[in-house]
């Protein structure tokens, strides 16, 4: 196919909230957020919406039907002086590794969510934040003659130009405490869960049988809250929410997606997959404090993380595990750790990472290599398979997309997916989030299910504190 991409470099700079905002009255919008700047993992922010197409799949492996889908107008990758100028743009949530594994189903599916959502954007606005320079692409599909292409995408650019230079008169975002500082818990917030404390140590215990008997080296679990949006603070407007749990938690992998009758909102810091020039790179993330009130306890606690004999080794667990799974889609020799435990700050916690590469076979494409890796494994246990049986038995209901993936594929194939961690979903009159607990031998059932209280209050945070 040929390749008409046109991108236009405007002479103003717009913050990406501010076209966020702006897009909510264009929907369904999508927001690719690098609200925690960093010049390689977190330069750039993209938002697009009205797209030409939409995927949705429930209950099956979607990849080969996506795939098929996608090609119809994949192009040659081309070098630009901006990544995605336009693609799929989505999330492939946890439930989908059922399909891929033949995992049995167990727990409850009371949300109904798709267990797959993509919508196809032929432009793109990209902001870069390391620069302050506002790009637009477009790229002239579903158009297939070169001719209707290349109008389409002049027509698109000049009405987006139109559009972001209105973008911006709309209001910013609010601001949000400073590490260890945040507001006072609001009392009487009726969040409800899926586990009383009773249930959840219970699950943390039949786990651990699991651990001693063999069956696994370490699971995690998690626990869900839901609660009516109407009584969270008075916060009901998503892109509100949304800019609230960024102000919280800025991230490299924020991000909104409007997908009609739900949302999904996410400040993730773990990225899933990268693949960009044949190269693959997934960053998983297993060890966490919080940051200290003041700086003496705030190096503690970080020398603490860093220290840790039971993050190291789970860590390492959870790398070797994907080093396996980029085994069986990358060439043989090329697969490498690049780093091992590094521990990165974030405005509310320290967290360790490691950041494994290799080289994509020249036979696959970014389909393989989400259905080889997927789920994560720092987001199931080890091994990987027999971990999501024993989730499935242990959590009663599904996961949706909490631990799945978030992130983009452009046409000519280049991806970045985060680890959707961190997540809230608004469906109805509700607003529904995960928080997650790693089991391991020596694990206390009481300790656990106070890391999942502690996690879950930074989440309702976002939803209480104000302007």
């Amino acid at each position: 196919m040929s390749d008409p991409v046109l991108i236009k470099t405007l002479d103003f700079f717009v913050e990406a909230p501010a076209l966020l905002t702006a897009a909510r009255q264009r929907s369904p919008a999508f927001l690719l957020d690098s609200s925690l700047m960093h010049p390689q993992k977190g330069r750039y922010s993209f938002v697009g919406f009205d797209p030409f197409f939409v995927y949705r799949s429930k209950g099956k492996d979607p990849f080969p039907e996506l795939r098929s889908r996608f090609l119809k107008f994949r192009r040659e990758s081309k070098r630009s002086a901006v990544p995605f100028c336009g693609g799929i743009v989505g999330y492939v949530a946890y439930d989908v590794g059922f399909s891929l594994e033949k995992i049995r189903l167990r727990s409850a599916d009371d949300l109904k969510l798709p267990d797959c959502h993509f919508g196809f954007y032929d432009s793109v606005v990209i902001v870069d934040q390391l620069r302050r320079k506002v790009y637009l692409a477009a790229s002239g599909l579903p158009e297939k003659a070169p001719l209707a292409q290349r109008r389409r995408a002049q027509d698109r650019l000049q009405k987006m130009a139109r559009w972001v230079r209105e973008a911006r008169d709309f209001s910013v975002f609010p601001q949000g405490p400073g590490p260890g500082r945040g507001p006072a818990p609001q009392r009487g917030l009726s969040w409800q869960s899926n586990f009383t404390p009773q249930t959840f140590q219970s699950a943390v215990r039949k786990a651990k049988e699991y651990i001693r008997r063999g069956d696994i080296y370490q699971v995690n679990l998690a626990q869900r809250f839901d609660m009516e949006m109407e009584k969270a603070g008075g916060r009901t407007d998503p892109i509100e929410i949304y800019f609230a749990l960024r102000a919280l938690s800025p991230s490299c992998f924020s991000g909104y997606l409007d997908c009609g009758d739900f949302q999904l909102i996410s400040s993730s810091p773990e990225r899933f997959l990268k693949l960009q020039g044949g190269i693959v790179e997934t960053s998983p993330m297993k060890g966490t404090r919080p940051r200290g009130r003041s700086q003496t306890l705030d190096r503690r606690l970080r020398e603490e993380l860093r220290k840790s004999p039971k993050e190291k080794a789970e860590l390492l667990m959870i790398t070797d595990l994907e080093r396996n799974d980029l085994g069986r889609v990358c060439d043989f020799g090329s697969i490498g750790v690049r780093s091992m435990r590094s521990v990165e700050s974030y405005k509310t916690v320290y967290q360790a990472t490691s950041t494994v590469q290799g080289r994509l076979r020249a036979d696959k494409d970014g389909f393989d290599l989400l259905s080889a890796c997927f789920p994560g494994g720092s987001v199931t246990g080890c091994p990987k398979i027999r971990a999501m049986e024993v989730i499935e038995e242990l959590e009663p209901v599904r996961r949706g997309p909490y631990t799945g993936a978030f992130g983009y594929m452009d046409f000519g194939g280049d991806m970045d997916f985060n680890v959707l961690i961190r997540t809230l979903v608004l469906k109805g009159r509700k607003v529904y989030f995960h928080v997650g607990s790693g089991i391991v031998a020596d694990s206390s059932p009481a300790a656990e299910y106070a890391e999942t209280l502690i996690k879950a209050r930074a989440m309702q945070q976002s939803l209480r504190s104000g302007r």
